[in-house]
């Protein structure tokens, strides 16, 4: 293959004129294969994929950059998906950014780009500089970036004026390093990706079953009788969950889907890595889809448990008995529950709903899995509390084949959270790094994302650091995370690609470019390895191979290493120096703080790593403070749309993970060579006078008053929920209001976003 197939695009494609053609019906299959082998191609060339691909998620390779996804202990050869192959490639590419690409390029240039444009041109290579009032990025050597860093930080009123920001692509080592800096400069300023995603079903399941995190493991998936998946699109964001769903569907499972939009892997598998995948029509897995309205969800449950409740002999009653408080509450107030209010909430049939509750009532073994669908609305966290009083209802938390199972999405986003990347650390934790390392951590809580951008926006932080991510495009209200951005003394990020955040900076700005996945990383002690938590609670190794895209640059340990001994000085009683050389130090260190990781080292050196203790899973114990798994009774909440306005939810296009943006296609969907296009239902678009192929501008409402507006989208008539609208993200999150968040868990509501449609001004591009 010539080499110039694997150049970046010298121009920005253009994105304003999509083609669009109907929804497939199935997912994966050979178009898969070759997309995946057509993506790795131009970035890598054909040997390179190769041999990268064939290590991805094996116990001896590296651990998929993508989803948090867990493997079985048997691997296949190609353990990896479509999207999975991609994010490889993104990485593995051998595509370069050096100093003469930004030396021709100002920064006001690369902000005319889009984030697709920005990510294809390749790695980062060496530390850049944005001095203040400069237009160019220069570099800059380590020694002095971090000394930059360095003086901001001690230059501060107060160490409350840092932002610690943490991405999930981050190691348990990295992270466990970050915050200990973090806490130990004096700050619980620690936000992560966490705030925006799952946060929703973390502050839940804390409150409910005593562990933020979900009770299941693949062999439970596997021996389930009955997995409802609400709010979550496995065929685009995880779909090595469709192997996981087939295998259980082949041992007699049925699955219910529950979703605004039809959705191509729900309705139909084709397994690549089998001739019936390839060849024949793969696997049908929904038995019963659920097309629900947006925000809907917790009235659909609420109404299953009063149907639990209204059979004979349903309820586990010596589970609950045994095992739970709150139930009296809980079921005076489900007895309450209106057919009228639940059909309106929900937008299905009653018949639809009896069908579920008679699927509900014939499993003896459910798993109720859900992602960003249900965790991004204002009443998110009491939605997940009321899947967790179904499955307490049942019995079916600490019961194999059965249990929570909240889909995480970016890898190791769990694993983040699980080393103390959190702005409201336990006091345990707290205790634990005192007595380990000899300094007093800060116990007031810190800014989420959220807060942290009004920080920002208001003068109250100076200092913005981001251990990967895309945190300016992955946030909401864009107009206002850009304009509080700018108004930092610093920012910072630790990245291996080129996004947003690199363009939209304080007063000057530092990029600086760290190891992928892929590469080996090679420390004073040798080759090392770092490990990660999948979204089911399994840790195990990670060992890159590639050699590195640029002698220049350091892995994130490395980094945190160096900046905390520049920052904290000879006061400090950790040692940095020994971390940086030797991550198994580090393991030695979490494994005396971290509840779970007894041995960690030991553990590791297993092939496939170990499984995290789980009270509830493992013992039906329940670490709440009363001892007991706890119902809980709300008052069912959905969204009120006003007339002639729709409900929009941000998606995820197949080409895109996050706000990595693959390519320009949606294959599933029909969606070709654009990504400003707004789904509507047929009927909601007559009533809207909008034309399928017509251009429209969305605009939010809020109650602030703010004109909040998305120019220039394709209109395109799609067989989505009535009163419903779907968009991606990043291009949407600029009507997501940065003040509506979820209750408790302050997550922005980017799946309940009520939008006007009106005529595309004239020359709207959208660019």
């Amino acid at each position: 293959m010539s080499s110039d197939r694997r150049k970046a695009p010298e121009t920005d494609p253009v994105q304003d004129a999509p083609r669009v053609g109907s929804p497939q019906r199935a997912a994966a299959g050979l178009p898969a294969v070759g997309h995946a082998l057509r993506i790795g191609e131009q970035q890598m060339g054909v040997r390179r994929t190769a041999l990268t691909l064939l290590r991805v998620n094996q116990k001896d390779g590296f651990d998929c950059p993508g989803c948090a996804w867990p493997e079985d202990d048997k691997r296949h050869t190609a353990e990896f998906c479509e999207n999975g192959a991609k994010a490889v490639a993104e990485e593995a590419t051998t595509r370069r950014v050096t100093d003469g690409f930004f030396a021709e390029h100002s920064v006001a240039d690369l902000a005319e780009r889009s984030g697709y444009w920005l990510g294809q041109q390749g790695r980062l290579t060496s530390p850049m500089l944005l001095a203040e009032g400069a237009d160019h990025y220069e570099p800059i050597g380590w020694d002095r970036a971090l000394r930059l860093i360095a003086d901001e930080l001690r230059a501060l009123d107060s160490p409350d004026e840092a932002v610690f920001y943490t991405s999930g692509r981050t190691s348990n080592e990295a992270a466990f390093l970050y915050q200990l800096f973090a806490r130990e400069f004096g700050t619980n300023n620690l936000p992560d990706c966490s705030n925006m995603c799952h946060e929703s079903s973390g502050s839940a399941l804390s409150e409910t079953i005593g562990v933020g995190k979900g009770s299941v493991l693949l062999e439970d998936l596997y021996r389930a009788e009955l997995i409802i998946v609400a709010g979550q699109n496995p065929g685009t964001n995880h779909p090595r969950m469709l192997t996981a769903l087939e295998k259980a569907k082949r041992a007699g499972a049925r699955i219910i889907t529950v979703n605004p939009l039809p959705e191509a892997g729900m309705e139909r598998f084709r397994n690549p890595q089998n001739p019936r995948g390839l060849l024949g029509r793969g696997t049908a897995l929904t038995d019963l889809f659920l097309q629900i309205r947006l925000g809907g969800d917790q009235a659909l449950f609420r109404m299953l448990n009063k149907l639990v409740l209204d059979a004979p002999d349903a309820v586990d009653r010596e589970f609950v008995a045994e095992h739970t408080l709150g139930y009296e509450e809980f079921a005076a107030q489900a007895a309450e529950t209106d057919w009228a209010q639940t059909l309106r909430a929900t937008g299905l049939r009653r018949a639809e709903i009896e069908a579920a509750a008679e699927m509900v009532l014939a499993s003896r073994r459910t798993v109720v899995c859900w992602a960003m669908g249900l965790t991004q609305h204002k009443h998110s966290v009491p939605t997940i509390r009321e899947i967790v009083n179904l499955l307490l209802l049942r019995g079916d938390i600490g019961r194999p084949g059965s249990g929570v199972c909240p889909v995480r999405g970016h890898s190791n986003v769990q694993g983040d959270r699980t080393m103390g990347i959190f702005e409201r650390p336990a006091p345990a934790l707290l205790d634990a790094l005192q007595r380990e390392f000899g300094f007093e951590p800060p116990r007031e809580h810190g800014y989420d994302t959220v807060r942290a951008i009004r920080a920002l926006r208001d003068g109250e932080a100076k200092v913005f650091l981001a251990m990967g991510g895309n945190f300016v495009a992955a946030s909401p209200d864009t107009a206002v995370t850009e304009a509080a951005m700018r108004r930092a003394r610093l920012t910072v990020h630790v990245s291996t690609k080129l996004n947003r955040s690199h363009v939209v900076t304080g007063a000057r700005a530092l990029i600086l470019p760290t190891l992928g996945r892929t590469e080996r990383d090679t420390q004073r002690a040798g080759d090392q390895v770092v490990t990660v938590e999948d979204s089911m609670g399994m840790v195990h190794a990670s060992r890159g191979r590639l050699a590195p895209a640029s002698a220049e640059l350091l892995s994130e340990p490395a980094i945190v290493a160096r900046l905390a001994r520049l920052v904290l000085g000879a006061e400090s009683r950790t040692p940095w120096e020994e971390f940086e050389a030797d991550y198994a130090a580090i393991r030695d260190r979490i494994a005396r703080v971290i509840p779970g990781f007894e041995d960690f080292n030991a553990r590791i050196a297993v092939p496939g790593g170990f499984t995290l203790p789980h009270a509830p899973r493992d013992e039906r114990r329940f670490p709440t403070p009363s001892g007991k798994a706890h119902f809980t009774a709300a008052s069912v909440e959905f969204p009120r749309v006003p007339q002639g306005a729709l409900l929009l939810q941000t998606i995820r296009s197949h080409d895109q993970y996050n706000t990595t943006i693959y390519g320009l296609d949606d294959r599933y969907r029909g969606v070709r060579g654009g990504r400003r296009v707004v789904l509507v239902h047929p009927e909601d678009a007559r009533e809207q006078g909008v034309e399928d192929g017509s251009y429209v501008d969305l605009t939010s409402e809020w109650h602030d008053g703010s004109t909040r507006t998305a120019p220039g989208f394709r209109v395109v008539h799609y067989p989505t929920a009535r009163g419903c609208a779907a968009a991606y993200y990043p291009e949407t999150n600029v009507l997501v209001p940065l003040d509506s968040t979820a209750d408790t868990s302050n997550t922005p509501t980017s799946k309940s976003v009520v939008v006007r449609l009106t005529p595309a001004r004239p020359g709207a591009d959208g660019q």
